[in-house]
């Protein structure tokens, strides 16, 4: 399985239009040792032609200038190494660049049935990117793999299972009633023609043991790494929610992300989706360094990895 990272940090990217924090200042002055980062999104092939995204960012015109292998293919006028995308949640960070794909191309959106209803009732993607070409929507039921299928029916030796992270509506979807299953997602990605085993999980509120089940005997994790700290965002002045009001597990402290990942015997353990506040996008931090010693690696848009 080839992946590639598109994009590593969290909703806003790295810098933030609007933002002074520590790191976006760093950021704009040049500073060494802090990349810029788009907006968090993973490419995934079993075949090096169709890929597969894992949530579709505002940011994915870049991306895919930045990724030859999602560019124009071949001889034809127009086309696309895009198969299909996978949708974790329908926050607007994930599900926008959607709308940037509207033109002729074809391929399958994948979401649970909540978040599909969402991209319908309260931000009508669906709807909309249908005006310009009819899109196969397949609905992802929790705990079943889904084979997965480029526009043109041509199947991959990819399989994707969701399972459930956490009831969190968007904010646009506040006044969703009823159940939330299926709200936020994590995605377990096989190759079953050759076992390897990735886990995507860029919205964690808490280590389930959902989630602890879903990493068994993976080669590659993606886990949420917005927030160094809780309340990292009312420090800086910047929010009055925590990280946990934004349904994100902080990476440091007791209950916190990195104390488990360093005792995971997964060879590759990756913090993605970063917020633009968080110390570890910096390599001269100490926050940095506490990561990198436990072998956990911090995300950069265009990593690539095989398993």
């Amino acid at each position: 399985m080839k992946i590639k990272v598109l994009g590593a940090a969290a909703g806003g990217g790295s810098p933030q239009w609007n933002c002074r924090c520590p790191n976006c200042i760093s950021l704009r002055n040049g500073a060494p040792g802090i990349e810029p980062r788009t907006q968090s999104s993973v490419a995934v092939s079993s075949d090096g032609d169709d890929w597969y995204l894992l949530n579709v960012s505002p940011d994915i015109r870049q991306q895919i200038q930045d990724c030859s292998e999602l560019t124009p293919p071949g001889n034809e006028p127009r086309g696309t190494g895009i198969a299909g995308c996978v949708l974790t949640d329908a926050e607007i960070d994930h599900t926008t660049g959607l709308l940037l794909l509207r033109e002729n191309a074809n391929f399958r959106i994948y979401s649970t049935p909540l978040v599909r209803r969402w991209l319908n009732d309260y931000f009508p993607i669906e709807p909309i990117v249908s005006a310009f070409v009819p899109r196969e929507w397949e609905e992802l039921s929790l705990g079943e793999p889904t084979a997965l299928v480029s526009g043109k029916g041509k199947a991959s030796t990819l399989r994707v299972t969701a399972f459930d992270l956490d009831t969190h509506p968007p904010l646009f979807a506040k006044a969703h009633t009823g159940s939330a299953e299926g709200s936020v997602v994590g995605l377990i990605v096989e190759d079953t023609a050759t076992g390897g085993k990735m886990v995507y999980a860029p919205g964690v509120e808490a280590i389930t043991p959902a989630l602890r089940q879903a990493v068994e005997g993976a080669q590659l994790f993606f886990m949420d790494g917005t927030l160094w700290s809780n309340e990292e965002m009312i420090t800086l002045g910047l929010s009055q929610r925590t990280g946990l009001d934004m349904g994100h597990i902080a990476v440091s402290g007791n209950d916190g992300s990195l104390q488990w990942l360093a005792g995971l015997d997964i060879p590759e353990r990756i913090y993605l989706h970063i917020n633009n506040t968080n110390p570890i996008l910096d390599t001269r931090s100490d926050e940095f360094r506490a990561v990198r010693e436990t072998g956990v690696r911090v995300a950069t848009d265009g990593d690539a990895f095989d398993i």
